[in-house]
């Protein structure tokens, strides 16, 4: 018998045969969608298109419905030159930073390893604008439906043209920071070593009331002093320091640090934006990290998008980013189970089901499992997975007793709504690392006081379903600032609103214009986001009625 070999193991070289091909969801195409119509027109600059809006006015006159129709003519106006983009992410140097870092850097360079299964190809599988497609309408030679990817349909950056920096309170470079990370496979990580070893997190906020004890261990790059003055002025230069270094024509400010506590939201500190910039002035202790990255991101006229629970966006900075006309969006990335929540929780309600109960359990290793082991910080998280269901139940009054009835059967005026059980717990569990596991029951009531029960174990790398929605939150961010529309002929084109309630599809607790409600039911967002794609290329959603398959 051969003895056992002894000493290191030979250092590896790189693979040498020829390269495998680009994956289609890297590829780069020079698709443009040509819509032949008088509706739409197309320049060198822009892409111009009408579109009638069409809803319905309801109101209950006495035993009767009364339905109005209404529509409202539209025409937006996109610009076509695709700018070059970075994106400035806070926790460049957590689990998403680095994860988001190495995949562009993989994709860009072309850069395969080995597993078990064979030799891999960098892609973007999980990225929705990437990896999913849109259906145009009917090739008539076949007669069968034709569809496109989603990031074909209007001019939209590239993923591998994107240019990366940020913050982090941790100033590990990033290649190190990557293997603290334990996501990506050896062979890549010893392959992107030398792309992502020169990438160093600038130093970042650091105030500890707002994130767990246990993170103080990684805070060694933070912006010294004391006054959020300072700080938000010293954020504002990196911001304008990093685009001129790049050459950019466009920033994005990208939250993937730490979830924070709540702030309270005190009148005369947070409620305003003349309360909130006076409040910074004043170095006020409710002023929390992330709302300081949003002043900053609005002040220098870039997007900002909060991927955490918290609640960044107090009213001060709502009103702050509606008064400078800047763009934001938020909260929290919805990857993993609270997106199958809002499939499952739909389906059953939509079904005429009634859930009971919905409790969902989860733990995890990473560095955000460490946070949220904190009361005030898994607090956060609680409350932005508690509500995904709230729309959907509140749509069927046959199933959930409205507020009104309640109080009427209760005699208590305050009665809140009916509304199923939900119960969520988060758990730190060090030994799985990034790959989180999830259990979900659904306690429902079915015919004749029947019941059933769904449960669902779900077993997922948190990082790599994150990435692509860190990606596609920006992608789609950059877009809508190229898009603008106007009412009437005579208006000048505006942009859109601020709060970007388009990119809901990717988040938890979406961030929606005050006054108008929430929609978390995932189909209704998508369905959304591909009719806003359309009509901006002047295209009516009405394809999926078929009515050619249901007439002579």
């Amino acid at each position: 018998m051969a003895p056992h070999a002894t000493g290191p193991a030979p250092e590896l070289g790189p693979y040498t045969a020829p390269q495998p091909p680009v994956h289609p969801t890297a590829e780069r195409r020079d698709t443009v969608v040509l819509v032949d119509s008088d509706r739409t027109t197309y320049t060198e600059e822009h892409i111009t298109a009408k579109f009638t809006y069409r809803g319905a006015q309801v109101t209950r006159e006495g035993g009767d419905i009364k339905v109005t129709p209404t529509k409202e003519e539209f025409e937006f106006r996109t610009k076509r030159k695709v700018p070059k983009l970075g994106i400035m992410i806070i926790g460049l140097g957590g689990n998403n930073g680095s994860t988001f870092t190495a995949t562009i850097l993989a994709n860009k360079n072309h850069v395969t390893w080995y597993t078990k299964e064979g030799i891999q190809v960098p892609d973007y599988v999980g990225s929705v604008l990437r990896a999913s497609t849109v259906r145009l309408g009917t090739d008539p030679g076949t007669g069968k439906d034709f569809h496109l990817p989603v990031c074909d349909l209007l001019p939209m950056v590239h993923p591998n043209d994107i240019t990366i920096g940020g913050w982090d309170i941790s100033s590990l470079p990033l290649d190190e920071a990557m293997r603290r990370a334990e996501v990506l496979p050896y062979d890549l990580q010893r392959q992107l070593v030398p792309l992502m070893r020169g990438i160093k997190p600038l130093p970042s906020v650091y105030y500890p009331s707002f994130i767990a004890a246990n993170q103080g261990e990684r805070a060694d790059n933070v912006i010294p002093g004391l006054s959020k003055r300072d700080h938000l002025d010293h954020l504002r230069k990196d911001i304008r320091e990093f685009k001129v270094a790049n050459n950019l024509d466009q920033v994005i400010v990208f939250w993937s640090a730490n979830t924070e506590r709540y702030s309270a939201i005190i009148p005369g500190v947070n409620d305003t934006k003349e309360a909130l910039l006076a409040s910074i002035d004043a170095s006020h202790p409710e002023v929390s990290p992330s709302t300081l990255f949003g002043v900053a991101a609005v002040l220098e006229g870039v997007p900002y998008i909060n991927g955490a629970p918290q609640n960044t966006f107090v009213p001060g900075l709502i009103q702050l980013a509606e008064s400078r006309r800047a763009f934001i969006a938020g909260d929290d990335l919805k990857s993993g189970q609270t997106k199958m929540k809002s499939v499952l929780a739909e389906f059953l309600v939509n079904a005429g089901i009634k859930p009971l109960s919905i409790a969902s359990y989860n733990h995890l290793g990473n560095n955000d499992g460490y946070n949220l082991s904190a009361e005030p910080q898994f607090k956060s998280k609680e409350i932005s997975k508690s509500s995904v269901v709230d729309d959907m139940v509140a749509a069927n009054h046959l199933l959930y007793k409205p507020a009104a009835q309640m109080a009427k059967e209760s005699g208590d005026p305050k009665a809140k709504p009916e509304h199923p059980d939900h119960i969520i717990v988060i758990k730190y569990v060090p030994a799985v690392g990034d790959s989180k596991r999830a259990l979900d029951e659904y306690y429902s009531r079915i015919l004749m006081g029947g019941r059933s029960t769904i449960s669902i174990m779900n077993e997922c790398e948190d990082s790599l379903l994150a990435t692509p929605l860190i990606m596609d939150l920006c992608l789609l961010a950059e877009l809508l600032t190229r898009v603008q529309y106007r009412t009437t002929p005579e208006e000048e084109f505006m942009p859109l609103y601020s709060v970007l309630s388009l990119l809901s599809y990717m988040l938890k607790a979406p961030l929606v214009k005050p006054g108008t409600e929430v929609v978390n039911a995932l189909s209704r967002q998508r369905s959304a986001l591909e009719q806003f794609l359309k009509a901006c290329l002047g295209l009516d959603n009405s394809g999926d009625l078929l009515l050619e398959t249901r007439t002579w």
